[in-house]
């Protein structure tokens, strides 16, 4: 069994890593601090508000059968944050295929593109609707389908308390989710995914923080 860990803490630890869309990136407490550069007024001025998020992707990629972990929390600001896993090109093509459409942070690129990956949105503060009701929500694309769905823990930034684990195990068809060891959803796969890779995903104007990122391998 082997086990990739990454502290995210400098800049070595990102070498490789690969930014699609507006992602800024500083270090402090020992991991990364993530939020967009772009001027979301601005682009909604424009008509293009959705286009000020964006999607950070480990370079490497990772077994079918997969326990992923890292610490989280909520600095600043209303938006959303996910994560993709088990990330490929469609018709078996790896995630960054030249032959793939070029993507740019903008998230119809990645629930209805040439993406294949499931992706749970586990922060969801960006719309009303997102703060009255808070849910996890596991998506498969293409397609954008909702598959599974718990309740969202995790307070925002003003009430965060030090910083919350959160867990992704796939294992075969299952795949289970859960923060500081509460799950809260699962959800069985007819058609499993493979290997593939994983990505943050950040919607503006969101500031988190992240660090201890553990990806084991499962026998």
């Amino acid at each position: 069994m082997s086990t990739y860990r990454n502290p995210l803490a400098r800049p070595s630890d990102l070498e490789g890593w690969v930014a699609e869309g507006p992602v800024g990136v500083e270090h402090r407490d020992d991991g990364m601090v993530l939020a967009s550069t772009a001027d979301e007024t601005a682009l909604a001025a424009a008509g293009r508000g959705d286009h000020a998020h964006f999607t950070y992707w480990c370079p490497e990629v990772f077994a079918a059968d997969v326990e992923i972990s890292w610490d989280f929390k909520p600095l600043s600001g209303e938006g959303l944050a996910m994560l993709f896993f088990a990330a490929t090109g469609t018709g078996g093509r790896d995630l960054f295929d030249p032959s793939l459409a070029p993507r740019t942070g903008h998230y119809p690129q990645y629930h209805s593109g040439d993406v294949s990956t499931l992706h749970v949105s586990y922060l969801r503060r960006k719309w009303p609707s997102e703060r009255r009701f808070r849910t996890c929500n596991l998506r498969r694309s293409p397609g954008f389908r909702l598959v599974a769905q718990g309740a969202d823990p995790l307070p925002g930034p003003e009430d965060a308390d030090g910083r919350y684990r959160v867990s992704v195990r796939k294992h075969g068809p299952e795949v289970r989710f859960a923060i500081d060891e509460l799950e809260l959803f699962t959800f069985r796969d007819a058609e499993p995914l493979g290997a593939g890779r994983i990505g943050f995903r950040q919607m503006s104007p969101l500031k988190a923080h992240y660090r201890n990122l553990e990806v084991k391998e499962l026998s």
